[in-house]
């Protein structure tokens, strides 16, 4: 089905703007608990990951579970080895650290 151009141009805008959005509300998310004291600052958590295991941070995810944020990250490291990290957002505690395998 063709669809006239201003109806592609907003189809196309609603496609792009949607991840965006869906972005803005974890950030409005993780800013609420931050202010509550909830959770403390990415940069005391990125520390403690990288006190952990030291690597670049490719991917962060804030998720509530169980009544208590944690932090799901991927890291790779100096090495090129890839990790998933799992660490309370209110202690810094680091609660699970697994090497994925490579395929």
């Amino acid at each position: 089905m063709r669809y006239p151009s201003p109806c592609r141009s907003l189809l196309l805008l609603c496609l792009l703007a949607g991840p965006a959005l869906a972005d803005d509300d974890g950030h409005d998310r993780a800013r609420r608990a931050l202010q509550a004291g909830e959770i403390l600052p990415l940069p005391e958590i990125l520390a403690a990951a990288a006190a952990a295991r030291p690597g670049r941070v490719i991917a962060l995810e804030l998720e509530r579970e169980d009544g208590r944020w944690l932090y799901e990250l991927e890291l790779v490291t100096p090495e090129g080895r890839l990790y998933e990290m799992e660490i309370d957002a209110a202690s810094a505690t680091v609660l699970e650290l697994e090497r994925e395998e490579d395929d």
